[in-house]
C-alpha cells in the first residue's frame, strides 16, 4: 500500500473561485464525536496525528463544521494551526443545525443565527476568516433572499472568502434559485457545493451535476465510501465483517445492504484486484476521475485508514475499468 511519504497530492481548481484545492480534502466530523456509550470517537491527540498525516501527504484543504464534536473539531484544528502558516491551508466550516434546546432561532440560516454562529466559528478556529462557509443543510423556513443577503455581507466584511451549500439530497433548483437572486442583486453566489456522491449513491448525476457545471461550481463530495460499505467489510452472507458505527442501523441496511449494492461491490473488488489497490482506494479513485467532481472529502478514524485512503491519489483507472464500475449499478444516469 502506498504511504503518505510517497504521496504528493496535486492541486485542482476549486470551481470558478480562482483558488486551488487539494485533490483530496480531509473531513473532521469524527473529531470529538461522542458515541452512544459516552466515549469519544477521536480524541485530540489522534486528531493531531490525522492532521499531520494529511499535511505530510501535501493535503491543504480541511473541512469541519461548528457542530462537529460540539465545537471541539474547530478548536482542535485552530490549535493545530497555531504552529503552522494559516495561509497555506484552505479551511471550510458549516452552519445550520440547532444548538440550543428550546430555541428555534439557534438553528437554520436566518440572519440572527448565521451572524452569531459565524462569530463562534472564527473564535474556535482562531482565525479572522474561513475560506469557504457552507450552509450545512437547506433551510426552507428562511427566505432565500434573506439568506443570500446575509452571506454576501460576510464576504464583504472579509470574514468569509467563498460560499458553499452542503446537501443530503439533490436540490439543484434551490441552489440555482439562490445564485440567480445573488447574481441579480450583485451579491456573492454559491461557488462550491458539497453533495453526497459515491458508487452506490448516484442521485446527483444529471440535473445537479449539470447545474454545477453551468454555474462553474466546485463539487466536493462527502461520503465517498458510502458509510464504509465500499471498503469491502460487508458480505452477502454475514452482513458486517468487523465492527462498525452503523451496525444494527436499519436505515443503513435498507440503503446499502441490498442485492444491487453487493453486485456493485463484487465488481469493485474485481477492479481493485486488477489495479493492485484496495476497494476503498478504487472507489475513491473512481470518484476522482468522474467528470464534474473537484475533490472528494476523506474521513478516517485512524491514521492507517487515512493512509490507505490517501493512496487513492496514486490509483490509475483506464476507460474500461471506469466503465465497469459506472455500469455495475444501474440507474437513470449511470452512464454519465
Amino acid at each position: 500500500m502506498t504511504t503518505p511519504d510517497a504521496i504528493d497530492l496535486d492541486f485542482v481548481s476549486l470551481g470558478s473561485t480562482g483558488i486551488q484545492t487539494s485533490e483530496l480534502q480531509f473531513g473532521t466530523w469524527r473529531f470529538g464525536k461522542e458515541t452512544e456509550t459516552g466515549t469519544v470517537e477521536i480524541e485530540e491527540e489522534r486528531a493531531d496525528a490525522l492532521l499531520d498525516t494529511y499535511a505530510a501527504a501535501g493535503g491543504r484543504f480541511i473541512d469541519t463544521a461548528d457542530v462537529y464534536g460540539g465545537g471541539k473539531s474547530e478548536r482542535w484544528i485552530g490549535s493545530w494551526l497555531e504552529d503552522r502558516n494559516r495561509e497555506r491551508y484552505t479551511i471550510a466550516s458549516k452552519i445550520y443545525w440547532q444548538i440550543r434546546d428550546g430555541d428555534p432561532n439557534s438553528g437554520g440560516t436566518n440572519r440572527k443565527n448565521l451572524r452569531h454562529r459565524l462569530d463562534g466559528v472564527l473564535d474556535r478556529l482562531g482565525t479572522d476568516y474561513v475560506d469557504v462557509l457552507y450552509i450545512h443543510r437547506w433551510d426552507d423556513e428562511t427566505p432565500t433572499r434573506e439568506m443570500m443577503r446575509t452571506l454576501d455581507r460576510f464576504v464583504r466584511e472579509g470574514n468569509v472568502h467563498y460560499l458553499g451549500a452542503s446537501t443530503l439530497r439533490p436540490n439543484a433548483w434551490k441552489v440555482a434559485k439562490a445564485n440567480e437572486i445573488a447574481i441579480r442583486e450583485g451579491w456573492e453566489p454559491f461557488t462550491v457545493v458539497q453533495p453526497r456522491y459515491n458508487l452506490a449513491d448516484r442521485e446527483i448525476e444529471g440535473d445537479y451535476l449539470e447545474m454545477s457545471r453551468d454555474y462553474g461550481l466546485g463539487v466536493c463530495p462527502w461520503s465517498p465510501l458510502g458509510q464504509g460499505f465500499l471498503t469491502g467489510k460487508y458480505s452477502r452472507e454475514n452482513g458486517l465483517l468487523g465492527e462498525s458505527r452503523v451496525a444494527g442501523s436499519s436505515r443503513f441496511e435498507e440503503s446499502y445492504l441490498t442485492e444491487a449494492n453487493f453486485d456493485l461491490l463484487d465488481e469493485l473488488e474485481a477492479v481493485a484486484d486488477d489495479v493492485g489497490a484496495t476497494p476503498a482506494q478504487t472507489a475513491i479513485a473512481w470518484l476522482m476521475h468522474r467528470p464534474g467532481v473537484t475533490a472528494p472529502i476523506l474521513g478516517a478514524r485512524t491514521v492507517e485508514q487515512l493512509e490507505e485512503n490517501l493512496g487513492a491519489a496514486t490509483v490509475e483507472l483506464d476507460a474500461e475499468q471506469m466503465r465497469r464500475l459506472s455500469d455495475a449499478k444501474a440507474g437513470p444516469y449511470h452512464r454519465l
